[in-house]
C-alpha cells in the first residue's frame, strides 16, 4: 500500500478520493469538487490517500497550526475492510505529521479531532463501510487517546450554505496525558482559524463561540 500526497484536483486519485468521500459522508461533510483546488495548494494542509493496486482504498486531511502548536484531523476515510488502512493512514499521518513540526522548528501539544456521536445521531449509513461505522471510529479515537470536549459542538455546513451541523463531539488527543482541560481562548481561536474560511455561519455557531469565550478552560472528558 502507498500514502501519497494530493496536491491538486487534476490528481487522478483526487478523482477517486473525492468519490469516496461522496459514498461515505453525508453531503454537508464534503466540500464541491472544484473548490478543493486552492485548500490543496495551501502549505498548512495534507491531503493523502492509501492505494493499492492502482485504487484509493483510503484517504485522510490533516493540518498544523505552528503558531498555536496543535493539528488537526479533517477526516480518515477506510474505504474497504480487510487490508489494515486505518492503522496504516494513522501510523503515515503521524511520521509526516512529526517531520513536519521538526522542519518548521515548531512544537505539537496535541491534535484536534471531530467525530460524530452515534448516541445522539444515528442515521448516516456511511456507505455501509463496518470500519466506518461512529460506533467503532469513537471507539479507535478512544484507543488512540482522544477525548472530548465538554461542550455542545456545532459546525457549519461544507456546503456553505450557512447551515448548522450537530451530532459530533470536538476531541482533542494531548500528547502529554496528564493534561485534563484546554484553554477555552486556544480552542476559540482554533475554531476561528478553522473555519475562517466559511463566509457564512449558522447563528448556533456563533452563540458556540460566544459561549466559549465566556469560559477559562474546557474540559477534556472522555468519549
Amino acid at each position: 500500500m502507498e500514502f501519497i500526497r494530493i496536491e491538486s484536483i487534476d490528481n487522478p486519485y483526487f478523482k477517486q478520493m473525492h468519490e469516496l468521500m461522496g459514498r461515505i459522508f453525508p453531503p454537508e461533510e464534503v466540500l464541491a469538487f472544484d473548490l478543493w483546488a486552492e485548500p490543496l495548494r495551501d502549505p498548512g494542509l495534507r491531503v493523502a490517500v492509501a492505494v493499492h493496486e492502482g485504487e484509493v482504498v483510503g484517504a485522510t486531511e490533516y493540518r498544523y497550526y505552528p503558531e498555536m502548536g496543535v493539528a488537526m484531523t479533517d477526516f480518515t476515510i477506510i474505504g474497504r475492510e480487510g487490508l489494515g488502512i486505518g492503522r496504516f493512514l494513522a501510523q503515515e499521518r503521524q511520521k509526516d505529521l512529526f517531520a513536519w513540526v521538526e522542519r518548521s522548528g515548531g512544537a505539537l501539544t496535541g491534535m484536534f479531532a471531530e467525530i460524530y456521536n452515534p448516541y445522539r445521531v444515528q442515521e448516516h449509513p456511511f456507505g455501509g463501510i463496518k470500519p466506518m461505522d461512529p460506533f467503532v471510529r469513537r471507539e479507535v479515537l478512544s484507543h488512540l487517546g482522544y477525548r472530548r470536549l465538554d461542550f455542545p459542538y456545532v459546525h457549519p455546513s461544507w456546503e456553505l450554505n450557512g447551515e448548522a451541523v450537530t451530532g459530533l463531539d470536538l476531541c482533542f488527543l494531548a500528547y502529554d496525558e496528564k493534561v485534563n482541560e484546554l484553554s477555552a481562548a486556544l480552542v476559540v481561536r482554533f475554531l476561528k482559524t478553522y473555519y475562517a474560511i466559511q463566509g457564512r455561519k449558522p447563528d448556533e455557531w456563533h452563540d458556540m463561540i460566544r459561549d466559549l469565550e465566556r469560559r477559562d478552560t474546557i474540559p477534556l472528558l472522555p468519549i
